[in-house]
This record gives structure tokens, sequence and C-alpha cells, in this order.
């Protein structure tokens, strides 16, 4: 059975049209997935991180207290030797500060 020209090329247009949906559909459910992906990639990396700055986070506040505590007996004692300490003071001070800052 011959069918007609207009038909065939109607049936084209219309396998055209629903291959082209399809192909649509595909890429929409790529990218869905790939959303999905990065953000429990994000959400992994987040907790990693949570996890990795948490024991710290709590180590830090109990290392501090004595720190601070025993802050005031250092200045005391550079008051006391003053002209001859203040030197080393002053070359140590970067140090001190270089600490405070990694801490």
């Amino acid at each position: 059975m011959a069918t007609s020209k207009a038909k065939r090329a109607e049936a084209a247009k219309k396998a055209a049209r629903t291959r082209k949906r399809n192909a649509a559909k595909k890429a929409a459910e790529a990218a869905k997935m790939a959303a999905r992906r990065k953000r429990s990639r994000a959400a992994k990396r987040a907790a990693a991180s949570r996890k990795r700055a948490a024991p710290k986070r709590r180590t830090a506040a109990k290392r501090a207290a004595p720190k601070r505590k025993a802050a005031p007996r250092r200045k005391a004692a550079s008051r006391r030797k003053a002209p001859k300490r203040k030197a080393a003071k002053r070359r140590a001070a970067p140090k001190r500060k270089a600490a405070k800052r990694r801490r």
C-alpha cells in the first residue's frame, strides 16, 4: 500500500516533534539529576567541614581560659625587670602575635 507523500511528510514531522520532546525531557531529567548530585555533594562537604571544625571550636574555648588567667602574671614580670627586658619583649611580641593568630 503506497502512502501519499503528504502523509509521509506529516508522519516525519510528527516523529521529529516526538524526538525533540523526548530529547528535551531527557535533558531536563539530566539537569535535575545533576542538580541533585551537586546539592548532595555540597551537603556532604559542608558536613565534613563542620565535623572538622567542631572539635577545634570546643578545645579552643577550653584552651583559652587558662591563658587568659596567666596573662597578667606575664605583664607584671615584664614590669619588674623593666629596662633590661623591654627590648627582649619587643623582639618576642611578633611571635606572640603570630601564635595568637594561629590559635
